[in-house]
């Protein structure tokens, strides 16, 4: 697999499991799709969390989201999987403690 980039999004080997993420950060397109879509942040309020971002490397994720729905959508889907896959195998201990 050879890195793609633009200007914003790279997707290289070996860096997040080469799935799409903003240019110099390891920051994906599905987490910025998540924070915006699934928790309700603004593009705005997505950069003041995380300064390093520019405004337009949010807008270029969102962009890609749109023009690559299906990718995203399994990796987001993929994330839900492995963090039901955690809580299974390794319960909280802090829930165990109420419950007993």
């Amino acid at each position: 697999m050879n890195a793609t980039s633009t200007e914003h999004i790279e997707k290289t080997p070996g860096v997040c499991g080469g799935r799409a993420c903003v240019v110099g950060h390891r920051i994906r397109v599905a987490d910025i799709v998540a924070w915006h879509e699934r928790r309700g942040y603004s593009p705005d309020e997505i950069v003041a969390m995380f300064p390093g971002l520019a405004l337009a490397d949010v807008h270029a994720a969102l962009a890609y989201y749109f023009d690559n729905r299906s990718e995203i959508a399994y990796d987001l889907q993929a994330d839900d999987g492995l963090s039901r896959q955690g809580v299974q195998l390794k319960p909280s201990r802090l829930r165990e403690r109420l419950n007993g």
